[in-house]
């Protein structure tokens, strides 16, 4: 059986096209000037299906505590008590907020007005392709990467190009210079870690990267996209390091994935107060919600407690490694929350032996690959059994 990794749009709020008259079938000559690009594609998502183990899009399986849970609720109480007026469109407290605990977290100094935020780190990545890309312009990554990031690039119309990346996933610097070069892409996107296969960059990679980019004729922002930033191992830098001598340099995250998140869908950026300017431009008003901030701000008061998650996730990152190669696996070395494993020569089967089991992990990647969300212990153990007795190993 062949399993796709995304499923298939509803049926019924989804119409069929009629070719005979370009329109929606049951309703002749309704045409819709739809982009041509956009025919025939499905939305984007990840399966959500109702099993006892989830571990297919990288969340944190720990819920917030009781205690961050109340005062989240204070916060967006007192936050509906004015939801009759528009929220602060530049958001000036949560920017202080993240900068705060940037510094605790990666030791760089910023200022509010270099840090953004957006819902998610997904409108972050928009609002970038909004301001940078564009009609004849190019963005530039290289694959296996973030499935979306041609995404941004299709809505923004702006050319997408993919280098290559090596054999074990890691980004050869002579390779990244070079096609910089051969594209002059406005935009450069890299995950670090990166996602779908954990790996994280070098600080000498990516300094190759944004002296090729500063070379580019016309200008080239390089967004370093560290959505699983807290969750890299002990000596691997963030590319925050970097922000004071390159102007040119994004670093975006999440709350996603390390605080547990996920549901308030809150992602951020620092950068160069121009570039951060330059986003505000083409932000729609009042994008991010009072309720929204309010959730986040509660939230980054109890930093300390929800980044104690962390190390127990890394722990447990590392052992699963370990144990996938012990049994003859192949796991590529992660510094996020999640593996990439394989290889299978029917990977669709062995999700679905998976599934059937009740574990959901993705279909994403290179051919022959899976990748498994770092769970609790004992999500880990219902994957691990569920995976003997699919592939008998």
């Amino acid at each position: 059986m062949t399993v796709s990794s995304d499923l298939p749009p509803d049926p019924s709020t989804v119409p069929s096209t009629d070719p005979s008259t370009g329109g929606a079938a049951g309703a002749p000559g309704a045409v819709l000037p739809l982009r041509p690009e956009l025919a025939g594609l499905e939305p984007y998502g990840a399966p959500q299906l109702d099993v006892p183990v989830l571990l297919n899009v990288n969340e944190n399986p720990y819920a917030p505590s009781e205690q961050v849970v109340a005062d989240v609720a204070a916060a967006v109480a007192q936050a509906a008590r004015g939801l009759n007026r528009y929220p602060d469109r530049d958001f000036a407290d949560l920017r202080a907020d993240l900068a705060a605990y940037l510094l605790a977290e990666s030791g760089v100094a910023l200022t509010p007005a270099q840090v953004w935020a957006a819902n998610g780190s997904n409108e972050i990545m928009l609002h970038v392709l909004q301001a940078f890309g564009g009609p004849g312009r190019t963005a530039l990554s290289f694959a296996p990467t973030y499935s979306m990031y041609p995404e941004y690039a299709r809505d923004t119309s702006t050319r997408w190009v993919v280098g290559r990346r090596a054999e074990d996933f890691t980004l050869d610097p002579e390779h990244a210079r070079a096609t910089i070069a051969e594209h002059a892409p406005s935009v450069v996107l890299l995950a670090s870690p990166n996602n779908p296969t954990g790996t994280a960059l070098p600080a000498a990679t990516v300094r190759a990267v944004l002296d090729a980019a500063a070379r580019v004729p016309g200008g080239c922002v390089v967004v370093v996209d560290e959505a699983y930033g807290e969750f890299r191992r002990a000596g691997t830098p963030s590319a925050l390091e970097l922000l004071a001598e390159h102007p040119h340099l994004a670093v975006s995250r999440t709350m996603s994935k390390a605080f547990g998140l996920a549901g308030a869908r809150v992602g951020y950026l620092a950068a160069a107060p121009a570039l951060v300017d330059a986003l505000r431009v083409v932000r729609l008003p009042y994008h991010l919600s009072a309720v929204t901030q309010a959730v986040a701000r509660a939230a980054l008061a109890h930093a300390p407690e929800l980044m104690a998650q962390v190390g127990s996730l890394r722990d447990e990152r590392d052992a699963l490694v370990a144990w996938l190669r012990g049994r003859g696996f192949e796991a590529a070395d992660s510094d996020a929350n999640f593996v990439l494993f394989g290889r299978f020569d029917d990977r669709d089967a062995v999700w679905q032996g998976l599934l059937d089991r009740g574990v959901l992990v993705r279909v994403t990647g290179p051919e022959g690959w899976l990748r498994v969300s770092v769970g609790t212990p004992a999500e880990t153990a219902a994957f691990t059994d569920a995976l003997v007795e699919v592939t008998g190993r």
